[in-house]
Parts: C-alpha cells; structure tokens; sequence
C-alpha cells in the first residue's frame, strides 16, 4: 500500500472513530439530562411521601455540583453521580466484546460512563478528606443508546442487556432506586480498635478528631465487587 493511500486509511478511521465517539457522548450527556429529571421527580415523590414523619434537615435533597456531577442525600447517605466526559473502549477480555451485538459491529463497543458513588452525608458536611466512598453502580452507554449497568444488587446479565436494552426515564429510576435501597441498606460499622486507638495532641486540640479518623460503611472489611 502506497504512503498516500495509507494516510488515507489512517484519516478515514480517524473520522469514523471521532464521529462515533461524539455519538457517544451526545448519548452519554443526554442520559445524564434525564438521570437528573429522575433525580428531581424522586426528591419531589420522597417529599410528599415522608415529609410528615421526618424533620426538614432529614428529607432527601438533590443537588447540582456542576455539568458532569449531581448529588442525592437520602438520610446519612450522600450518593453522588459523575458522568465521565470521555469515551471508553472495553478490556480485550471482557464478554462484552464476544456478543454477536459487538462482532457484528465492533463500534458499538464504544461507551460513556456515568459512575454512582456512595459517601456518608457528614463526609463532605465537616470535610473530613480522608474519608471513604464506594462505586456502588455505573451506566455505560454506547453509540445506539443501548445500555447496560453493572454494579450492587444491579441486573448480572450485562450482555444480553447491551444487546437488547436502550436508555429510557424508567430504567434510569429502576437503577437510581436499586443503588438508594443498597446504599440505605449498608450501614455504617464501627471502625476496628486498632485503627482509630491512638489519637495526637494536635487533634485534641484542635477539636479535629472527627476529620483525622477516616470513615467509611466497611472500615476495616474487604469491599468487592460481588460483596451484595
């Protein structure tokens, strides 16, 4: 093949590479649009369901923290979505890339992501920096607006729903509430003697104890990705 027709080649995979990752994205974004629609349909749902039986400070709240993150407080849990502005390309392992769905064409294989992460509420409230937070779920998106999630208590059969499943409100709340009900289901354990034991005069007095003792639902435990 001459040099010219090889830079051609080179250009032309460069345009349809870009050309599908901007259809990515485009997907990708516009998921987030309706996840936070979802967001504020279940903070308004969650109001007027509860609103009589806990105090203000207590009812769920949803938040903007920019373009690519919005947060949701839901009791002491802070769950808190992050879309990822790059396009992803999948590990030459996964099962993904062996479904006819992709082998019939490889591009679709190209997906957004938007990450759910679970903190405690009082993590951010009083800064406590080295605290900890979990991936509790994340969405891929792909140039089609076929979908699929992994993460706790989330569907297991990921192939088969990219093959079949497109990006819709009613998904996106069923995948919301499933990482809430895990979240408010995780609760917080007591952080093992030996970590938290010793204690510096600093912290003491400097009344900062609290934000030098790192936090986390399973201090101490061994956090998998099967751990349900």
């Amino acid at each position: 093949m001459k040099e010219k027709e090889i830079r051609a080649s080179l250009l032309e995979a460069f345009v349809i590479k870009s050309t599908v990752k901007q259809k990515v994205y485009a997907n990708t974004l516009q998921t987030f649009k309706i996840l936070k629609k979802v967001l504020k349909s279940l903070e308004k749902e969650y109001h007027s369901i509860i609103k009589d039986q806990v105090t203000h400070s207590s009812l769920p709240a949803f938040r903007e923290r920019g373009p690519f993150e919005v947060e949701f407080e839901v009791g002491g849990d802070l769950l808190i979505f992050s879309m990822h502005s790059n396009v992803f390309e999948f590990d030459n392992k996964s099962p993904i890339l062996k479904s006819d769905y992709i082998q019939d064409d490889p591009l679709r294989s190209y997906c957004g992501m938007i990450n759910i992460y679970n903190f405690l509420a009082d993590s951010f409230k009083y800064s406590r920096q080295q605290d900890l937070g979990y991936l509790v779920a994340r969405i891929f998106i792909n140039k089609d607006n076929h979908f699929f999630v992994e993460g706790k208590r989330q569907t297991e059969e990921n192939v088969k729903s990219f093959t079949l499943d497109t990006i819709s409100p009613g998904v996106i709340r069923q995948i919301v509430e499933t990482a809430i009900r895990y979240c408010i289901e995780f609760d917080l354990l007591v952080p093992p003697y030996d970590a938290v034991k010793l204690a510096t005069v600093e912290q003491m007095q400097e009344k900062i104890i609290h934000s030098k003792m790192t936090t986390g639902k399973r201090l101490g435990f061994s956090f998998n990705a099967d751990d349900v």
